[in-house]
């Protein structure tokens, strides 16, 4: 969607624009709350599995992703509301610096997601048996 917006916008098209920034804000949205929603549940940490070179590389997407991530939301805020109330030349400003690092933070979310759960995915113990097909101890 962002990539979408930023052609439409490049093409001149700013109906098509505006509707798909306000598509992408509505997902980028739904997908934080059930991020978060996710995880306060959960209370389970996955440690990165990988070693060698891929450690560093994996940290360094990582923390890149996390502290952007924080950053991003208001700059996707700050950028909305200026369009919205048409200080198109405000918007086009901050928007500069607003649509590349929003890509990032999305494409390197979909990295790390694939690193830890996917490619360097923990092995999964083996669950024990149901009680009722256990064997009592004499």
């Amino acid at each position: 969607m962002l990539v979408c917006g930023y052609a439409a916008i490049r093409s001149g098209k700013m109906a098509v624009h505006k509707r798909f920034m306000i598509s992408a804000f509505g997902v980028s949205t739904a997908f934080l709350i059930s991020y978060l929603i996710y995880h306060y549940r959960v209370h389970r940490v996955v440690l990165f599995e990988g070693q060698g070179w891929i450690r560093p590389v994996y940290f360094a997407i990582l923390i890149s992703h996390t502290i952007l991530a924080v950053a991003i939301v208001p700059m996707i805020l700050v950028t909305l509301r200026r369009a919205w109330l048409e200080k198109f030349d405000k918007h086009r400003v901050i928007a500069r610096w607003t649509l590349p690092l929003w890509f990032y933070v999305s494409v390197t979310g979909v990295i790390v997601y694939f690193m830890v759960y996917q490619i360097y995915a923990p092995e999964r113990p083996h669950s024990a048996p149901p009680a009722s097909t256990r064997i009592a101890a004499p």
